[in-house]
């Protein structure tokens, strides 16, 4: 029996907070994904994300006003909905949705009501981030259906994609009031597994005898862990991001993920040619003049850069075992040529260091600058009890010039008007020789997937998606690929990672010119083979998987 051709959508509406909204990783899935969905989907393809942009012009939102104007009269005078529609400004330039959702909240808890009664969603403990969240949800479902009857979308093929526990509302209400729309979610990280790393369980090693509902009531988060679990219970197609999160999903939620969707990257806007090189010489001689400026001293221009960067989660993304790995470096093994290693992770920061600004700005020869605390770029609101500082300080870092290693902690967004490098973080990534990601939780690795896509190489562990994907990929074409550097981590090997890490460290500062280039040709091959021109067929089997599923159930509305 032959494999029924996929069928794919005629309109698909895709949900997140980080819809024209750079936050984290989820936007580089989403803004990246949206030129390969756009090409096939032309503009019946709509992203929605939050209208929170109120101080200052939305960087990535190009509002259209001559779009869909008889929908946005009567969506506005009819139903009272606050909606703003434009162009998402990344490749592709999708259509997109911005919507207000305060006005929901004073009907918070007649939503959480409902979700109770129909779905058996727990909200009487929420707190924090909750409320904003489920609002937005509920926001952007009514925007969907309203479009949907508006445009009498009946006859066709409809998905509405929602990503994360913050848009799961949402697509339980879908499912309720519009059920002729085929649902998704993607959960990129559960909120309980994550929760469960950051508190300092192990999680790997006992991830079959967790409970997910015991350990939301025991880390206190039961209405976001409830809100996922019931929305992945419910959707017709349900996914994940890598083989990882799919055991973590279906031990927490209880649900197996439909399709494992991995993440692709959009290479297109990546330097070529002349320009790579011009543009790494450009990153590199602003990366070097910041330290120089900052540590009061020269540093050799072929000195080895290295960083980790992504979110501020000090054990999850492993920024313990860099800095350790570091301080390795510089204690146990010689090392015969600079060292700098930045820690690009974004933090609470109250601005750029006025008196590292005026330096910059003067270009003040280093040999006349004596900067107290040569440490970080940006000035920290709560210094003493930031974690990157303390274990800085605890170890005895000096970045003095009789010292080959020196670590530089930029704690603020690089998104090019930081007031210190003044490049996006891209800019600054391609100037790199080597880049360091020991995740300890990582559903997924999109830092070292970038870092590869630019050239170059990275270290990553077996406990990131990323990391897992390169290593199969390794053993299944039986190539030698130096340029992802894949190191054992469990739940109590911190030491042997911390060591390996810095042996390769070691090893990469003295390698040759010549080796370092056929490793960086090795990162863009690597690269090559998970972009998004590879990874997007796995969303068409979602997408078919959802349409698929969606007709069962309308078929047998009783027995799902």
């Amino acid at each position: 029996m032959q494999d029924r051709s996929l069928q794919y959508p005629d309109y698909i509406f895709e949900a997140s907070w980080e819809v024209c909204n750079k936050v984290g990783g989820i936007y580089t899935v989403l803004s990246t994904k949206a030129n390969s969905l756009q090409k096939k989907n032309k503009d019946h393809l709509f992203f929605i994300g939050p209208d929170i942009w109120t101080d200052e012009p939305n960087p990535w939102f190009i509002e259209d006003n001559t779009l869909f104007q008889d929908w946005l009269s009567y969506s506005k005078n009819s139903q009272n909905l606050d909606i703003r529609i434009g162009r998402w400004n990344i490749p592709g330039e999708p259509i997109v949705f911005l919507v207000k959702f305060d006005k929901f909240l004073s009907k918070k808890n007649d939503i959480y009501t409902k979700m109770w009664l129909d779905f058996g969603v727990d909200s009487i403990d929420s707190y924090g981030d909750y409320d904003e969240s489920c609002m937005f949800a509920y926001a952007t479902a009514i925007v969907i259906e309203s479009f949907y009857r508006f445009y009498h979308l009946e006859p066709f093929n409809v998905i509405a994609h929602f990503n994360e526990w913050m848009l799961g509302v949402g697509a339980l209400y879908i499912k309720k009031y519009v059920p002729k729309i085929a649902t998704m979610f993607t959960t990129h990280a559960t909120s309980i597994g994550r929760s469960i790393a950051g508190n300092n369980l192990p999680l790997y090693k006992n991830i079959h005898s967790y409970n997910g509902d015991q350990m939301a009531r025991q880390l206190n988060m039961v209405a976001k862990h409830s809100i996922e679990k019931k929305t992945a219970q419910n959707v017709d197609c349900f996914t994940t991001v890598s083989d990882i999160t799919a055991q973590e999903s279906t031990q927490l939620l209880q649900r197996q993920p439909d399709v494992v969707t991995p993440n692709g990257f959009e290479k297109d806007f990546i330097p070529k040619g002349n320009a790579n090189k011009k543009a790494r010489i450009k990153a590199r001689s602003i990366l070097i003049n910041v330290a120089e400026k900052l540590v009061g001293h020269s540093i050799e221009k072929d000195a080895l850069l290295i960083a980790t960067s992504g979110r501020y989660e000090y054990k999850n993304k492993g920024i313990d075992v860099f800095i350790d790995a570091v301080n390795m470096l510089r204690k146990d093994y010689k090392v015969d040529k600079d060292v700098v290693a930045f820690v690009m992770v974004p933090g609470w920061i109250n601005g750029p260091r006025k008196d590292l600004q005026e330096i910059l700005h003067n270009n003040v020869d280093v040999n006349n600058t004596s900067l107290t605390n040569p440490f970080v770029t940006h000035e920290l609101h709560d210094r003493r009890n930031d974690m990157v500082m303390n274990q800085i300080q605890y170890l005895g870092f000096t970045n003095s010039s009789n010292e080959k290693v020196k670590i530089i902690f930029i704690p603020s967004y690089l998104n090019g008007s930081d007031g210190i490098f003044n490049v996006p973080y891209y800019d600054l990534l391609i100037g790199l020789d080597v880049s360091v990601f020991p995740s300890y939780y990582e559903p997924w690795g999109y830092t070292p997937h970038e870092s590869v896509a630019f050239s170059v190489p990275t270290i990553t562990t077996t406990l990131a998606g990323f990391g897992l994907w390169a290593k199969k990929k390794q053993t299944e074409e039986k190539i030698e690929n130096e340029s992802v550097k894949i190191i054992t981590r469990d739940d109590s090997n911190y030491s042997e990672v911390t060591k390996e890490i810095a042996l390769t460290l070691l090893d990469f500062s003295m390698k040759s010119v010549e080796q370092i280039q056929l490793i960086r040709i090795q990162a863009k091959e690597l690269a090559d083979k998970a972009d998004w021109a590879h990874f997007i067929e796995y969303y068409y089997k979602a997408y078919d998987k959802a349409l698929h599923n969606s007709f069962i159930r309308l078929s047998h509305p009783y027995t799902l």
